[in-house]
């Protein structure tokens, strides 16, 4: 049994289906990688498992158990998420940023702990820990956001496009921090359009297409994969 299984995922908005039948396995201390272009229903898919959107069929469940219907009660259950664009809180402080993500965490030594490992991983963060979020660069935004889905000490990480818009030296700096992430034992599921930084970290990647999972594999094969070569990595053999 994977830690996190996705069985006959469906999600409609109104008439349109965006997502039709997805199945997912997450085994525990690994990264899977969802792939695909914009509108294959990638976002949803996350969106659905954080319990931001209520599916309209089938089923999610961490450890054999059936998720929340609720963000709040999933995020209790041991799913945290890093949303695509952020979504930081402007008007706050990195500090009251990184804490407003540990709300489900009643142990305020955790806290303190987490926080800690925050600042060591991300060194910038600490040093601007109580400038306003929104003086931050993009890259320092990304990492805060990052930071602060960790502060609720998750078992499994959900990243929405974590590299978007960032410069690839900060994109090279954010993935090796998933993989040092991943080496503490956090299971991370990670949505990205960049695919060939992304399957050079993952150990799993499933490749969806108007709502439906097209291929999967281990990544390490994905990356010779000529379909994939073609459709997603701009022709370019790894």
């Amino acid at each position: 049994m994977a830690l996190l299984e996705v069985r006959d995922l469906q999600v409609s908005y109104g008439p349109i289906r965006a997502v039709r039948g997805v199945n997912l396995d997450v085994e525990e201390g690994s990264i899977v990688a969802l792939l695909g272009a914009n509108g294959a229903g990638k976002t949803t898919t996350l969106r659905a498992i954080s319990g931001v959107i209520k599916p309209s069929g089938g089923a999610i469940t961490m450890d054999g158990a059936a998720l929340g219907k609720r963000a709040s009660r999933v995020a209790k259950q041991g799913i945290s998420m890093s949303p695509e664009g952020r979504l930081i809180f402007y008007g706050l402080t990195v500090e009251e940023n990184l804490k407003a993500g540990a709300y489900i965490q009643k142990n305020r030594k955790r806290m303190q702990e987490n926080l800690q490992r925050i600042y060591k991983m991300f060194p910038v963060l600490e040093e601007r820990r109580k400038q306003q979020a929104s003086t931050l660069s993009g890259g320092e935004q990304q990492m805060l956001a990052i930071g602060r889905a960790l502060m609720a000490d998750p078992r499994v990480l959900l990243l929405d496009e974590p590299s978007l818009g960032l410069a690839p030296l900060v994109i090279r700096d954010i993935f090796r921090v998933l993989q040092e992430i991943r080496e503490t034992g956090t299971t991370i599921l990670i949505v990205e359009q960049n695919a060939l930084q992304t399957l050079k970290i993952a150990d799993y990647a499933y490749v969806l297409e108007l709502g439906q999972i097209s291929m999967h594999g281990k990544a390490s094969e994905l990356i010779h994969d000529s379909r994939l070569i073609d459709a997603y990595l701009g022709g370019k053999k790894a």
